[in-house]
C-alpha cells in the first residue's frame, strides 16, 4: 500500500516530517501557545489554554493511534520506562522551561512566529541536546535504567486491553 512505500522511502519520510512540523508549528501558533504570556498564565494558573489544547491532541492522537492500529498501518513499539529516565527527563524538561519559559514545541513555534526571545532556547536547546549525547554512554550505565517501572503501560499494570482504559479515560 502507500504507507509501505512512504516507509520505506527515506525522502518522503523526510518531507512528511517537514510538512507535519510545519503544521504543528502552525496550530501551536493559532493555537495561542506560541504567546510567552499564554505559557506563563499556564503555570501561575490563571490561563488554561495549554491544558486544553494539549487534551484535545491527546484525545485526537489517541484516536488516530487506535485506528491506525486496528488498521494495520501501524505496530505500536513500546519503550520500557524507569524512575531514573523519568526524573532526569523531568529535571532537564523543568529547569529548560523554567529559565526559558517555553517548552521546545512552544519555542520553535514562537521562534517562527517572530519571537527572538525563542531564538536563544532553540540554541539553548541544540547545546543541551549535544551534552545529553556526550553523556548518554554515562547516564546509560548509571541512571537511565535505575527503578524499571513494573508494566510498560497502564493498561499491562491493571491488567485490561489499551482500548478499555482508553476508552474509560476522562480528562477531568
Amino acid at each position: 500500500m502507500v504507507y509501505r512505500k512512504i516507509r520505506s522511502s527515506g525522502r518522503a519520510q523526510i518531507y512528511l516530517g517537514l510538512i507535519y512540523g510545519l503544521v504543528f508549528g502552525f496550530l501551536l501558533q493559532k493555537g495561542g501557545l506560541a504567546e510567552y504570556d499564554v505559557i506563563i498564565g499556564q503555570l501561575l494558573l490563571t490561563d488554561f489554554t495549554v491544558v486544553k489544547v494539549m487534551l484535545s491532541a491527546i484525545l485526537v492522537g489517541m484516536a488516530g493511534v487506535f485506528i491506525m492500529r486496528w488498521a494495520g498501518i501501524i505496530h505500536l513499539q513500546i519503550k520500557p520506562g524507569s524512575i531514573g529516565s523519568t526524573v532526569l527527563g523531568g529535571v532537564i524538561f523543568g529547569v529548560g522551561f523554567a529559565i526559558l519559559g517555553y517548552c521546545p514545541g512552544t519555542a520553535a513555534a514562537a521562534f517562527g512566529s517572530g519571537a527572538m526571545d525563542a531564538l536563544m532556547g532553540m540554541i539553548g536547546i541544540v547545546i543541551g541536546a549535544g551534552v545529553f549525547a556526550r553523556l548518554y554512554p554515562f547516564l546509560d550505565r548509571r541512571i537511565l535504567h535505575w527503578g524499571a517501572f513494573p508494566a510498560d503501560t497502564i493498561a499491562e499494570l491493571v491488567g485490561l486491553r489499551p482500548e478499555i482504559v482508553a476508552l474509560h479515560w476522562r480528562p477531568y
